[in-house]
């Protein structure tokens, strides 16, 4: 006879039966199948994008991507500070996939106009103009007309983007402007003198620590850095020129770094239209030759890498994975150099 004390052998399939790392280990095969899944079913749909109908019709307008030829806007929201993606992986947010979203919009049939929403205080100056040259070449090439629109901040870098399409839509509200460059150096020899932190480089050069927090810069120094500032300076306000059809002699009292409201910028020429979605969506149809009253928009590039993003944001949600993760809200740290960004938006 079994003592009191003795209780029976769980069950192996019982829940409470299973290690945390056990439990683990499964969600992570399950997320595994799901990523597979996905892939799956992306090859399918291309393959079948491809294929034709039993009497030579495109079976592609009948798939889930709805690929219909009929003339469209394309549309790419554009949020959050303009920077490279800190992992590389295609589908997370950043300037490589937004240029290849408009890339993919441009060579898509029927796609006659594309609007970039706009809502981005700037970013990094390499970021910012990799995005700006790959706009500028869509227009060449594709001979596509894109139309910007701004929204709550379209500042700085955002501004810079805004200046390679062929018309700028904004709010009469929209915080723009802030045409420069700013590059922020740190002198923390106070606190390191007070916490007893001496650091000693040793370097090629002796422009080699250039920005170090922990000594004062020296008026050479601060002229090196200055130059490269002016030269930067002098890119955005020749893109800016180039962008609005204006002189640099025009956009250099307008470029000092201030912000404007959408209908200050207007008024110095900045903007050309005040208005909303529906207004850049028509305008954008207006200037790729769509005659519909009410021109239909494609988004649905998106859809597959909105799947990535989600599957990735629950796998370190569920596991609590750090380092390189995606980012679904688009708040990230302030890079380091050359930056084309109101500070005010970060």
């Amino acid at each position: 006879m079994d003592s009191p004390e003795s209780s029976p052998e769980p069950h192996p399939l019982e829940p409470h039966a299973l290690s945390p790392r056990r439990i683990k280990r499964r969600l992570i095969g399950a997320l595994i199948v799901l990523h597979a899944a996905a892939l799956l079913a992306a090859t399918v749909l291309v393959v079948r994008s491809k294929s034709d109908g039993p009497k030579g019709q495109s079976r592609g307008a009948k798939s889930l991507l709805n690929l219909k030829p009929k003339d469209t806007v394309g549309w790419v929201s554009i949020r959050g500070p303009i920077m490279s993606s800190e992992s590389g992986k295609p589908w997370e947010r950043g300037v490589e996939q937004w240029s290849r979203r408009i890339e993919q919009l441009a060579d898509t049939k029927g796609v006659k106009a594309i609007v970039l929403d706009i809502n981005s205080p700037g970013g990094s100056v390499g970021a910012v103009q990799e995005m700006y040259t790959r706009i500028l070449r869509v227009k060449r090439e594709k001979k596509i007309p894109i139309v910007a629109l701004f929204g709550d901040v379209s500042a700085s870098g955002g501004y810079y983007l805004g200046a390679a399409c062929d018309k700028i839509v904004a709010h009469p509200g929209t915080i723009t402007g802030s045409i420069g460059v700013i590059f922020s150096v740190s002198n923390m020899e106070g606190l390191f003198a007070k916490v007893g932190y001496k650091q000693e480089p040793i370097k090629s050069g002796k422009h080699k620590d250039i920005g170090s927090p922990a000594r004062p810069m020296t008026p050479e120094e601060r002229q090196i850095l200055q130059s490269l500032i002016d030269d930067a300076y002098g890119q955005f306000v020749q893109a800016v020129a180039d962008g609005r059809k204006m002189t640099v002699e025009q956009v250099r009292p307008l470029a000092d770094g201030r912000i404007y409201s959408g209908n200050q910028a207007k008024e110095v020429g900045l903007v050309d239209v005040l208005g909303d979605s529906f207004d850049a969506t028509k305008l954008a149809a207006e200037l790729g030759g769509i005659k519909d009253e009410k021109p239909r928009v494609r988004r649905d590039t998106e859809k597959l890498n909105d799947i990535f993003e989600l599957l990735e944001a629950r796998a370190r949600l569920t596991f609590g994975l750090g380092g390189g993760g995606v980012t679904v809200n688009a708040s990230r740290s302030l890079p380091i150099g050359l930056l084309y960004a109101w500070s005010g938006g970060w």
